[in-house]
């Protein structure tokens, strides 16, 4: 007989937007697009390497005033209730290099609901259209940064709890060091150098080295 869900995992249940909060946000954002403009998404974390839906182009880019952070715990995809780990959002101050993904003229509505539930179904995440510079040229993009009032929110966490979490944690998405590993991977791979993400990649493999 399978147990009952934990407090902390009822807790969690509560917190999710219902099919109309998350469809209404959807029109919300659309709504906000500049005139004009084909949709562009900025990845910077397991939408570019998974992003869900297919694309026609892809450049890398740069955002202005965010950076990428491991600042936002994960309770279900990398880590459970009782023990999350710690995913990507993009939070205040420096900037980010990341791909800018065009998607199909074919993109569904259904594809967009998916991409809104993996991104914004507990409230982790708030839409925002993003000035991303590509060489020369500068594109309107939707991206998706931290939401500060969200639960789930780490903020400014330190390095150790962080490592920590990464070397761990695993959810229904698999292993938090598995996230953090594609992350560099496919950085690297596109020539986009991180510090932080190299740096914390280093620790891990050696905490689960020595384990």
């Amino acid at each position: 007989m399978r147990s009952p869900p934990s407090a902390a995992a009822r807790r969690l249940e509560a917190e999710r937007l219902t099919d109309d909060e998350i469809e209404r946000s959807i029109d919300e954002t659309l709504a906000c697009r500049p005139a004009g403009t084909p949709l562009w998404i900025f990845a910077y974390g397991s939408l570019m390497w998974n992003p869900g839906f297919a694309f026609v182009a892809k450049h890398v880019a740069t955002v202005y005033g965010f950076h990428r952070s491991f600042g936002l715990w994960s309770r279900i995809n990398r880590g459970t209730p009782e023990r999350p780990g710690l995913v990507l959002t993009l939070s205040r101050g420096g900037s980010c290099r990341g791909l800018l993904l065009r998607p199909t003229a074919s993109l569904s509505r259904k594809e967009l609901t998916a991409l809104w539930r993996r991104e914004m179904s507990l409230r982790s995440y708030e839409p925002r259209w993003l000035d991303c510079h590509a060489g020369a040229g500068r594109i309107p993009a939707l991206g998706f940064v931290a939401n500060p009032s969200c639960s789930g929110h780490g903020g400014r966490l330190p390095v150790e709890t962080v490592v920590e979490a990464l070397a761990t944690a695993r959810g229904r998405g698999g292993s938090n060091a598995e996230y953090l590993f594609q992350t560099q991977s496919v950085l690297e791979a596109h020539g986009i150098r991180d510090e932080r993400v190299r740096r914390l990649a280093e620790r891990v493999k050696a905490v689960l080295e020595r384990r």
